[in-house]
């Protein structure tokens, strides 16, 4: 599934191969949470911005319209109209986060739904289950989230239920994906590491969930509060342990910068809804640095967004028609600000694959940590 193709010290460059096409790594996933990206982005304005994957929410799409309803219009695929590769979440981090009431139990966690209240059970199988309905090329195993900082006996007793709950989607996942009615019979598995920021928790949860020759790993249960100091050293920690034939995804993240420093550690997928979020509150990532498009200096400003940016955005409109459009509520500004937003993480992951190939990378993470962090 995943082809290697060369390492510059431990940042790597290689393709994730799916029935949904060949995903060039490293790679970041635009977050589609509800099947759609927030900001009355299309499917085919995703593939104008250069998306190659995009990442979608097995508890959002449950409670909202119902994976059985996804599943009867053919699919997450067919629904969206999306034809790339499909990441969805578990659903475990919105069950630990969304919920107001939860209890967990060996079995599952039972909660109750942020839409109308009503309780919900949700375990591994019910997680598969849902991810199979859905018909999504990647599933994410049901994992436990547990909150930083966390006592270390708690940490430690989370790890292993979390492995236990992985055996159980891997056991679900075959059973469905050998199904005559499965929406996508080659749907792959991806197993989640937790262990908060517990190093020796990390690297022993790393090594048992190794061993079940999953098709992906992922780091989950970092940028949750913890310095990112700690969230680069956990990784630093983690990366010898992951399977080096296998894809490895860091979760929720997240800054440019913090992608910078997530591939020079060895990471080759991220997702994070940060570009589509701050894009809705004016927050605009340049080639230069960071911009706020509500600051009045822009009101006659007739230049792009981003000088040295080709996307749709920026060859068409000014910064004071865009402002103009944000003071007045007009849903095109938050649409062009999140077009603009995502195409540049795509094309920072473009440029960074760029300098992989070409050797250059460690020069190019200096020089573009020097300015994406910046705030013009």
């Amino acid at each position: 599934m995943f082809k290697l193709l060369k390492t510059e010290n431990n940042a790597r460059r290689g393709e994730l191969h799916t029935n949904r096409g060949v995903v060039q790594t490293p790679a970041f996933m635009n977050v589609a949470t509800a099947g759609a990206i927030k900001g009355a982005l299309s499917a085919k304005d995703l593939g104008d911005v250069g998306c190659q994957i995009m990442l979608s929410n097995t508890y959002h799409l449950h409670v909202r319209p119902g994976d059985e309803t996804v599943k009867q219009c053919g699919g997450l695929h067919k629904f969206s109209t999306w034809e790339g590769p499909i990441l969805t979440d578990s659903g475990g981090f919105q069950v630990f986060s969304l919920a107001s009431l939860r209890n967990i139990t060996e079995e599952g966690v039972t909660f109750q739904s942020h839409i109308d209240g009503r309780r919900i059970f949700m375990g591994p199988e019910e997680s598969m289950q849902i991810q199979s309905n859905l018909g999504s090329t990647i599933a994410m195993a049901f994992d436990e989230c547990v909150e930083n900082p966390a006592e270390y006996s708690y940490a430690k007793e989370s790890c292993g239920r979390t492995t236990r709950w992985l055996q159980r989607c891997k056991a679900k996942m075959n059973e469905l994906n050998a199904l005559p009615d499965t929406v996508n019979p080659e749907q792959l598995l991806f197993g989640i590491n937790q262990g908060c920021t517990f190093a020796d928790l990390r690297i022993e949860h790393m090594k048992q969930i190794a061993e079940l020759g999953l098709d992906g790993y992922a780091i989950g249960g970092l940028a949750v509060g913890e310095p990112t100091e700690v969230m680069y050293d956990i990784i630093e920690q983690v990366e010898p342990f992951m399977p080096r034939d296998k894809i490895r995804y860091l979760m929720g993240v997240g800054t440019p910068i913090n992608i910078l420093n997530g591939v020079e550690r060895g990471v080759d997928l991220f997702d994070c809804v940060m570009p589509s979020r701050n894009a809705r509150h004016g927050h605009i990532f340049t080639s230069s640095g960071i911009i706020n498009i509500n600051n009045s200096k822009y009101d006659t400003d007739m230049s792009p967004l981003d000088s040295g940016c080709d996307c749709p955005v920026c060859k068409r409109y000014s910064r004071a028609y865009i402002r103009h459009l944000i003071k007045a509520g007009e849903m095109l500004g938050a649409r062009l600000l999140v077009m603009h937003n995502l195409y540049f993480y795509n094309k920072l992951m473009a440029d960074i694959r760029e300098a992989l190939d070409e050797n250059r990378f460690s020069e190019f993470k200096a020089e573009k940590e020097k300015v994406l962090g910046r705030r013009l």
